[in-house]
């Protein structure tokens, strides 16, 4: 998925927007007042919520997002809209609607136990005026979008004649509609491009108890047929999704570990659109989904994954190749950032690695102990000419780059052309820096940079110079 680099779709978000707040502390007493819990308040943090989680999520994949919707004229408004610009989403068709109360859900968490949650929310249906003001602002911005995505959360937004609506304008601009859908009665999403609910939502939808390959291939075209879809699909949880057009096909899940599923459909919504977007046919997409989701079950609370995490994590599962952990020096600057915000401690090292052999391998797998990602600064051959002479290197800074990124220990290869690797070890900022034993004593380029410097000893007799030399004293026997 590394052709997903530098890909920047642009997605609308259509749904029922909210805040998540939580107020964390610690319960010590019992009131005095009645017998309730009495909850020192520590800290207070806030999320998007909702379709906010979906478009969140789109973030993070690196996506121009907009939203369209309806909040209050309230605090919580400001504060949404807060929220939304410090993600850079383009905000300018939200519709306020007086009197409307802007939903936020408070939850109070007593030494990581949820106490009480108590919500502000309206959930009737949003009035005539501001559906066909959500349709005007949608006919006059329908063409600067690559695919739409309605989140019902069932709070409103999303009326049965509004959505019906929706579809058929974006139909008629022949645009994508993805719906993660609520209640039973789904036929107020027809002609949308697919659906996403999960298997409990299909069951209830479709009135079909999937049990086994046969009731799951009868409820998926149930709802592709009663609701004029393009493809029929249903999240499966551990066992993956299931997608039908012609054909039944069950991509499993790649989840290695799950610690939450909280927000995993707005995951799966989002990395569904921003991959069909960007080019890749359905089967493609829902695997990229799976991979996606994958990284948040791996999480704790709603949360997001972004492209890098995703491509790392598909390495980890090994189901990447080797050229996808070779990076541009734009790709790892920014990488780098990621890996620090995530609280990754960050190894580089450098070097030619011209013929690789086992001192090369086992003296990069002691770098990669020192932390967490081993970054490689691989010299070009034109870097190699000016060290080596003009006989040098033997193998091309493509071949080497391809082989060392192959490794175990290697997580990322970088080429750089200069003679020293100092403006890269600016961009990386490692934690870590490592050469080899022969620099002792001697300084270090990037050593003022990097929070420490740590020297490897290499293996007595192990060296390219040595094997060439070796190569070059053999006389043919045949």
């Amino acid at each position: 998925m590394i052709e997903l680099k530098n890909i920047q779709p642009n997605i609308l978000v259509i749904g029922d927007l909210m805040i998540d707040h939580y107020l964390w502390g610690k319960c010590e007493r019992i009131s005095p007042e009645a017998p309730v819990q009495v909850v020192a308040i520590e800290k207070e943090t806030a999320v998007l919520g909702g379709a906010g989680n979906v478009i969140n999520n789109l973030s993070a994949l690196g996506t121009n997002v907009s939203v369209l919707s309806v909040i209050g004229h309230d605090t919580n408004a400001k504060e949404l809209k807060e929220m939304f610009k410090k993600i850079d989403v383009n905000i300018e068709n939200l519709v306020v609607e007086k009197g409307r109360n802007t939903s936020k859900k408070s939850r109070i968490i007593a030494s990581q136990q949820q106490v009480v949650r108590y919500d502000k929310e309206s959930t009737n249906d949003i009035t005539e005026q501001s559906q066909q003001q959500i349709v005007k602002n949608f006919k006059a911005s329908i063409n600067s979008y690559d695919v739409v995505l309605l989140s019902d959360y069932g709070k409103g937004v999303l009326t049965t004649t509004l959505t019906r609506q929706l579809i058929d304008i974006a139909n008629a601009h022949a645009k994508r509609v993805l719906v993660d859908p609520k209640g039973e009665d789904y036929t107020k999403y027809s002609g949308a491009y697919l659906l996403t609910p999960n298997k409990k939502e299909a069951i209830e939808a479709s009135k079909i108890n999937i049990k086994d390959e046969a009731t799951l291939l009868e409820a998926i075209t149930k709802l592709k047929r009663q609701c004029a879809l393009d493809v029929g699909l249903i999240t499966l949880s551990e066992d993956g999704i299931a997608i039908y057009d012609d054909e039944l096909r069950v991509h499993p899940t790649v989840a290695r570990e799950v610690y939450d599923v909280t927000g995993a459909g707005d995951t799966v919504i989002a990395s569904l659109g921003f991959a069909l977007s960007s080019g890749y046919d359905i089967d493609k997409a829902v695997k990229f989904a799976n991979l996606a989701a994958g990284v948040v079950v791996g999480k704790i609370g709603s949360a997001t994954a972004t492209l890098n995490e995703i491509i790392e994590y598909e390495s980890s599962l090994n189901k990447s190749t080797s050229d996808s952990h070779i990076k541009s020096f734009d790709e790892i600057a920014s990488l780098s950032q990621e890996l620090h915000r995530r609280g990754k401690k960050v190894v580089f090292t450098n070097g030619c690695f011209d013929i690789l052999h086992v001192g090369h391998v086992k003296y990069l797998e002691e770098a990669k102990s020192y932390g967490d990602v081993l970054i490689l600064g691989l010299n070009s051959d034109e870097s190699v000419r000016r060290l080596k002479g003009p006989t040098r290197p033997v193998n091309t800074e493509d071949d080497r780059a391809y082989i060392l990124a192959s490794l175990e220990a290697v997580d990322y290869v970088v080429k750089f052309y200069d003679d020293t690797p100092y403006e890269l070890i600016k961009a990386v900022q490692p934690h870590i820096l490592v050469k080899g034993g022969d620099y002792e004593g001697k300084e270090v380029v990037g050593q003022d940079i990097a929070d420490e410097l740590r020297l490897v000893n290499f293996i007595e007799g192990k060296s390219t110079t040595k094997t060439i030399a070796k190569i070059q004293g053999d006389s043919p026997t045949c």
